[in-house]
């Protein structure tokens, strides 16, 4: 479940700005402007997969809540950031520096230290 997670909400986000990035944001200071644009993005495939992506993430990240401590579940899908940032770098064709991906790296040992407790601390509560 973790990993649909990893997975998932990165890849909403990058659909969703891939779709994005092929609107033009000329026109925002009128009505109009807002409604071509909001017209734009409901008719791209990349928000709408990206829309499908975040909630299938949303699904799977109440029932990790269900499984686990919040304080367990937020930093072992802190994964996410190294799935941004190689999707980023291969679906939209941006440069990840060398201090972002230590950044990264960073998190990810972090994300090994936690995996190695208890996914949950506390009872089932009613």
């Amino acid at each position: 479940m973790i990993l649909l997670s990893i997975v998932l909400g990165p890849m909403g986000n990058v659909l969703l700005g891939k779709g994005m990035k092929n609107i033009s944001p000329a026109g925002l200071h009128n009505l109009g402007g807002i409604v071509s644009m909001a017209a734009a993005a409901l008719t791209s495939p990349f928000v709408w997969l990206g829309i499908a992506c975040l909630l299938g993430f949303m699904i799977v990240h109440m029932l990790l809540l269900t499984w686990a401590d919040y304080s367990y579940v937020q930093p072992a899908t802190s994964l996410a950031y190294a799935t941004v940032a190689l999707l980023s770098y291969f679906l939209l064709g941006e440069n990840v520096s060398p201090l972002r991906w230590f950044g990264i790296l960073v998190i990810c040992l972090g994300v090994f230290l936690v995996g190695r407790t208890a996914p949950r601390t506390t009872g089932v509560h009613a």
